[in-house]
């Protein structure tokens, strides 16, 4: 559970690039209501502090596109978009509230080679990321959280540069722009975390 100060903290000091695995729910359409952000309105949304949790972060690569929106990435409205697989996979499931963040914060690159070009190119920018990672889980107060991380390359860069004393576990599990059906990734997800 997350305090109302703790998340305020958060919502300022690291809201353009993450966020929580909570979503509205769905209706008649897989995607329907991903984009919905009442979800994080506190007072609005009483279970939320309740729900929500540092002891699990989900870590992406990068950020695709910015937002001005604070929590909105892993929240994209955009149809072209497959955050509602996340949705899916880890509804009513321990994992649901978790922390969600990229390890690469502030570049936009929708290809991870070419990202991964980048950074090899620079690898000051990947020590800044690594210990703007490090205060952002300080900020949360995670402790040694289970880290879920999306995709082979997310996995690679913080297996590299975050010691296993910082966290509990450290799992990598199928990116969810990966071609599969929402029920075959929510099987395979849960598979690779067990």
């Amino acid at each position: 559970m997350i305090d109302r100060t703790r998340f305020d903290v958060i919502r300022r000091q690291h809201g353009r690039y993450a966020s929580w695995a909570v979503w509205a729910e769905a209706t008649e359409r897989p995607k329907s209501n991903i984009g919905d952000m009442s979800i994080f309105d506190v007072e609005a949304n009483g279970s939320l502090l309740e729900t929500i949790k540092g002891n699990v972060v989900m870590v992406g690569l990068n950020i695709s596109r910015s937002f001005s929106e604070p929590f909105r990435n892993f929240h994209d409205p955009s149809s072209k978009a497959n955050d509602f697989k996340i949705r899916y996979a880890f509804t009513n499931t321990k994992y649901y509230g978790a922390y969600m963040t990229d390890i690469i914060k502030n570049v936009e690159m929708v290809d991870s080679n070419d990202l991964l070009k980048y950074l090899k190119a620079s690898p000051s920018l990947v020590r800044q990321n690594v210990e703007a990672f490090r205060q952002e889980l300080q900020d949360l107060n995670s402790g040694k959280p289970t880290i879920l991380a999306f995709g082979a390359a997310a996995h690679r860069l913080l297996a590299e540069h975050i010691s296993g004393p910082e966290y509990s576990r450290l799992i990598k599990v199928t990116h969810y722009s990966h071609r599969i059906s929402k029920e075959n990734y929510r099987q395979s997800v849960l598979a690779q975390i067990e």
